[in-house]
Order: C-alpha cells, then sequence, then structure tokens
C-alpha cells in the first residue's frame, strides 16, 4: 500500500505562483510512474504532469511552460510547481502514482485562482 499526502493548495489571484507538494509513504524510485491531475467542478479529471520511468516528463497542453513536475527522491515527495496561473487552473489536485501495476491517489488539494 501506498499513501499520499498533498498539500500546498490554496487561493491565488490570476498571474500568481503556487507550489504543490506530495509526501509517498514509499521509495520514489520504486515507482513506474508519479504525477499530478486535476478535476475542475462539472468536468474529468485530467492530466496536469507526469513522470514514467518509460516515457519520461509529460504535461497536459493547457499547462505547458507555465507548470514544473519534480521529484526529491530523498524525501520521498513530488512537486508542482505552478506560475502565471489562470482562472482555469481552478480545481481540486491529486497526486498519483503507479506501483506494482497499481493505481494510488491522494485525497487532494484545493487551488482556486480568481480573476
Amino acid at each position: 500500500q501506498v499513501q499520499l499526502v498533498e498539500s500546498g493548495g490554496g487561493s491565488v489571484q490570476a498571474g500568481g505562483s503556487l507550489r504543490l507538494s506530495c509526501a509517498a509513504s514509499g521509495s520514489i524510485i520504486s515507482f513506474n510512474c508519479v504525477g499530478w491531475y486535476r478535476q475542475a467542478p462539472g468536468k474529468q479529471r485530467e492530466m496536469v504532469a507526469t513522470i514514467t520511468k518509460a516515457t519520461g516528463t509529460n504535461y497536459g497542453d493547457a499547462v505547458k511552460g507555465r507548470f514544473t513536475i519534480s521529484v526529491d527522491n530523498a524525501k520521498n515527495s513530488i512537486y508542482l510547481r505552478m506560475t502565471s496561473l489562470k482562472p482555469g487552473d481552478t480545481g481540486v489536485y491529486y497526486c498519483h502514482v503507479v506501483w506494482v501495476r497499481s493505481n494510488y491517489w491522494g485525497h487532494g488539494t484545493q487551488v482556486t485562482v480568481s480573476s
């Protein structure tokens, strides 16, 4: 079992920045994939950014050039640096990992961007 705990969400004005953190209970090095997803009210969950052993780093089209995913293996943590935030970035952000072919999700952290 893997437990994921997100933090760092909050409210910010358009153009601002936030950094989300995800603390994992296991060793990140052992995960096949780590990433961030988000879900806006009334919309499906969408991929924001992922790092996979097979394909490297990937970003959703809506966040390319503005968001950066990173990991700290020593701290077993995954980060999402978000800049130039837009109201359309509002939603609940979820940390996600794949380990031994199983998917694990955090409980999510709310990000609200006001215009």
